[in-house]
């Protein structure tokens, strides 16, 4: 099982988070440790690929001179149960791989559990969702060319050897994709300014790139193969969204306004005041600070753990019309769920609260019962 020390070694997290995070990049040789190469190997990206019904145009795509190869020259047209898809042809791949084509796979983070495990760690280091895309590039040929990423960028590089170019310039805090188009390319190369450090990836190496940061990379000595992990933490914008439901459980917000020509603009102004002030008494609030909390634990997914043939046992509780222990605003989620549901499983309340963990909702469940609130069906 990996663990973020494992990932950073020899540097620490401490030292990571202090000089490192969303301040400047940092490259990590292998040294001697074998682990991280073996994160991802030739045989298992082999297996992978060759598990050809789990690929579609969007989870698996060829690049070539910087540019995407179109769907149609690479796929073909599949009928599957839930209607026609774009399904790559092996077949077609490897006629474009031998001329220089790179391959990506996207969202792969459960599709290898080596993979799913550092995803784990990252995501609970980060409180953020974590993708993982792997690149299979070719001696010569670059794929992408100058480019930033909206999110911070953990790559680990397992077989042969790849250059990268990390660029003196960097976006400030971007979040919208830049259109692939010339135009857009030709901004990149001309904004990057110069070349402020180059790294040469090697097998069990790790580069970390803050969001923003400029670069570009070129597979040297044949095959490459790399595993780029995209942290993307919440960021204010989701203080909108949880405040648009917030505020309107509140009668007053859902009220029309008044015109703009009412009382020479005044009782608008009154209003849009008022709503303001109940916006920002809001947000200060530590309920408020409690569900930013737990809309950033729902973006840490709890790991698959099935042990078929064996089934787990379901336990049964009811409520008894008493009165729920107090609780953090996490668990009385889950009391608000009880109460609703009246009878109900354990395991489909941790099912169904994936913002508390399933350690806290049992410790809640046993306090529900000592305080006589819930009770074994």
């Amino acid at each position: 099982m990996f663990t973020l020390d494992d990932l950073l070694h020899p540097i620490t997290p401490a030292q990571f988070f202090a000089d490192y995070d969303d301040r400047k990049p940092l490259h990590i040789p292998a040294g001697n440790d074998a682990r991280k190469r073996e994160v991802l190997t030739w045989a298992a990206w082999n297996d992978m690929l060759n598990r050809t019904v789990n690929w579609t145009s969007s989870s698996l795509r060829l690049m070539r001179n910087h540019q995407a190869v179109p769907e149609e020259q690479y796929c073909r047209s599949v009928r599957t149960v839930n209607g026609m898809v774009m399904q790559p042809s092996p077949a077609k791949m490897e006629v474009f791989i031998s001329a220089g084509a790179s391959v990506v796979a996207n969202d792969v983070q459960q599709m290898h559990s080596p993979l799913a495990d550092i995803a784990d760690v990252l995501s609970r280091a980060y409180a953020a969702q974590i993708g993982a895309n792997i690149y299979c590039s070719f001696q010569g040929v670059q794929a992408f060319g100058t480019h930033y990423d909206n999110h911070h960028v953990f790559v680990i590089h397992t077989e042969g050897e790849k250059v990268w170019n990390l660029y003196e310039q960097r976006a400030e805090n971007p979040v919208e994709n830049l259109p692939d188009t010339t135009e857009t390319r030709l901004y990149l190369e001309q904004s990057r300014g110069r070349v402020v450090q180059q790294v040469r990836m090697r097998p069990g190496d790790v580069l970390y790139l803050p969001r923003g940061w400029y670069h570009d990379a070129l597979a040297e000595d044949g095959g490459s193969l790399h595993v780029t992990f995209s942290i993307a933490p919440l960021y204010g914008r989701i203080l909108f969204q949880l405040l648009d439901y917030a505020a309107m459980q509140n009668p007053s917000f859902r009220e029309y306004l008044p015109p703009a020509g009412q009382d020479g603009g005044k009782a608008l102004a009154r209003k849009v005041t008022e709503m303001g002030q109940f916006l920002a008494r809001l947000a200060a609030s530590p309920a408020f600070h409690d569900e930013v909390a737990m809309a950033q634990a729902r973006l840490t997914p709890r790991p698959a753990g099935f042990t078929l043939p064996e089934r787990k046992p379901i336990t049964l509780y009811q409520t008894t019309g008493r009165a729920f222990p107090a609780a953090s605003t996490g668990v009385r989620g889950a009391y608000e769920w009880a109460m609703q549901e009246r009878r109900f499983a354990l395991e489909d309340m941790i099912a169904q609260i994936d913002f508390a963990s399933e350690a806290e909702l049992r410790a809640a469940v046993d306090a529900a019962v000592a305080a006589g609130a819930l009770k074994k069906a």
